[in-house]
């Protein structure tokens, strides 16, 4: 045989190391389902292993599923983990190529942190023209090659490249790369974020800081590219000998390039310096704020600091004005759920209550309810912990527990002050929880957040903090429960041949009679992952006379459900399932969010 593995592109790749693993032509099965598909067919019709050895791989993986056939095969010593590579590359039509230290190019390499090549195996191995040339040990995982696009961010060619030898090279390039810092910071430069401070309730420019800090300039390239790219928190996380940083966008994390872990201590020290925090106290938690003008755009930042095994983890939550100021026509409701809430909010009293977990843009939706109220003829006033975004029309009010200045204390002093209407930021108590009651039957209209899973059982909640049932009856004006889901990008949006057997399954056990489901396809937009952005799922539970009159009498959750159901609420799931139908977002969003 010879040493050469003729794929199916014509072309023959010579590996560098030399093995049983010659081929003179392609397997072509003549009939379908004869023997399982894939590289190991390959190896079976080229002689390489007998259909004996299958058998057994096949045993072995049916026992532990954790492997593949291939590597069982290996195992087994029925073929050595070359073969079995170049036999991976000869079914997915892309080239083999062994490699030492040597053969990798360093800047390439850099492009990847080294801990994520060592667990994804995965390697950039040079540059080629634009593109660069990438060694992957998995070519089916078509979710890290979209991982390593966003990561890389130019076009990637990939060849199969032995686990081993990705291991090996890692090994002795991952201590002296440098993981790309300079690469990353190229460009970035000190005053691109302009750190700004609060003195005497005046925001006044600091003086920017003199000298050439690779580690300030990185805190400013972890800001600016996190506001570029939109994402609502960062996460610096160190490990036992890697420092991760995470990007939130669209509600999901993504890995980012990292510099190396020596770097850590330095980033979270810049980081305690712009936020006023005491960078000698490492062993408590902290939090502090920044404000920072951005490429012109003010942008306030919550820094909260948590001792960990290996460091301190810090998440710097990132508050845009731009991302709340949004019409209540933009969230995502349909016409009749926004008809329907807009009269709500328009009340002259009672209590209505926008639900949902930590992240399902409770506070979007309130902000963007007060902004359609009059603040020139209406006193709007706020109670929060904290006050995430400053409101012109609004009197807000922070809550600071640690001097008494509580939501129900905070509640007191506001009944004083002639409000129209009052936000409380969460009802936590009984004691909260009956102020706003008490406000909301003296004639003021009250908003506000509780952390349940939907609209009918917050009623139980309330009653479970201790009000009465025949109280919540009479203040409770109407319920909003809502999700973030994302959005299909609208760039890479194409319609799918068949639905996916797990879609069929959901939508059938929610008897919905859909027959068109669109997806994103994955673009440079919307960084290969088909969503771009995000909108809101809703449950609106109106309260009328009968759901009064059941509330008055304690009724138990399902009961309720089945009564608000039966007066026409539109439930959360039902709600995803519309928008799935119009083309909005993808059954996997609406379960993801609804079910638990």
């Amino acid at each position: 045989m010879s040493q050469a593995l003729e794929n199916q592109t014509g072309e023959l790749v010579e590996p560098k190391q030399s093995g049983p693993s010659d081929f003179t032509k392609l397997w072509q099965p003549e009939k379908s389902g004869e023997i399982p598909r894939g590289p190991a067919a390959v190896l079976l019709e080229n002689g390489i292993i007998t259909t004996e050895q299958l058998g057994a791989a096949l045993a072995k993986q049916r026992k532990n599923p954790r492997i593949s056939v291939l590597e069982a095969l290996v195992q087994d010593k029925a073929v050595d983990q070359n073969t079995a590579f170049q036999a991976t590359a000869v079914y997915f039509k892309v080239p083999f190529q062994s490699i030492t230290p040597e053969d990798v190019d360093r800047d390439a390499f850099k492009l990847l942190n080294p801990e994520f090549i060592k667990r994804r195996c995965v390697i950039p191995i040079r540059r080629d023209g634009k593109a660069v040339v990438v060694g992957i040990s998995d070519p089916a995982d078509i979710f890290l090659v979209d991982e390593v696009k966003r990561h890389i961010r130019k076009p990637i060619h990939l060849v199969v490249t032995p686990t081993s030898d990705i291991l090996a090279v890692v090994e002795e390039l991952g201590v002296s790369a440098g993981q790309g810092v300079d690469e990353i910071i190229q460009g970035i430069n000190e005053d691109d974020v302009e750190v700004m401070e609060t003195k005497t309730d005046e925001v006044t420019d600091l003086e920017k800081i003199a000298g050439e800090s690779p580690v300030i300039r990185y805190v400013n390239f972890l800001i600016t590219g996190a506001v570029q790219e939109g994402a609502s928190d960062i996460h610096i996380e160190p490990g036992e000998d890697v420092l991760r940083i995470r990007y939130r966008i669209d509600g999901v994390l993504f890995e980012q390039p990292a510099p190396p872990l020596q770097m850590h201590a330095a980033i979270v020290s810049r980081l305690k310096i712009m936020a006023n925090l005491d960078i000698a106290e490492h062993r408590l938690p902290q939090d502090g704020r920044i404000r920072a003008m951005v490429h012109g755009r003010h942008v306030d930042l919550r820094v909260s600091t948590l001792p960990t095994t290996h460091g301190e983890k810090t998440v710097i939550r990132i508050l845009d004005n731009r991302s709340i100021m949004v019409g209540l026509e933009n969230l995502g409701m349909w016409d009749d759920t926004l008809d329907a809430f807009n009269n709500q909010i328009r009340q002259p009293h009672g209590i209505v209550l926008v639900t949902g977990p930590t992240g399902s843009g409770k506070t979007t939706t309130l902000y963007s309810a007060m902004r359609v109220m009059d603040g020139d003829t209406m006193n709007i006033s706020t109670v929060e912990d904290p006050v995430e975004y400053q409101l012109a029309f609004a009197n807000q009010v922070i809550v600071r527990e640690q001097i008494g200045m509580t939501f129900a204390a905070a509640l007191r002093s506001l009944l004083r002050q002639d409000p129209d209407i009052i936000m409380i930021g969460e009802i936590r108590d009984e004691e909260t929880a009956r102020i706003a009651v008490q406000a909301s039957l003296t004639g003021h209209l009250v908003l506000s957040t509780l952390h349940t899973n939907d609209a009918p059982s917050s009623v139980s909640r309330i009653i479970d903090i201790g009000i009465e049932p025949y109280l919540i009856a009479a203040s409770l004006n109407a319920i909003l429960a809502q999700r973030l889901v994302r959005k299909i990008c609208e760039n890479c949006k194409a319609p799918e041949k068949t639905i996916r057997e797990a879609d069929a399954h959901y939508l059938a056990r929610h008897k919905a009679d859909i027959s068109q489901v669109f997806r994103g396809t994955g673009c440079d937009k919307c960084r290969n992952t088909g969503y771009s952005g995000r909108l809101g799922i809703y449950e609106l539970l109106e309260i009328g006379e009968v759901i009064r009159d059941l509330i008055s009498g304690n009724p138990s959750l399902m009961d309720l459900r089945r009564a608000c159901t039966e007066q026409g609420m539109r439930t959360l799931t039902a709600d995803g399932i519309q928008k799935v139908a119009a083309g909005m977002t993808t059954v996997e969003e609406i379960a993801r969010v609804t079910e638990v």
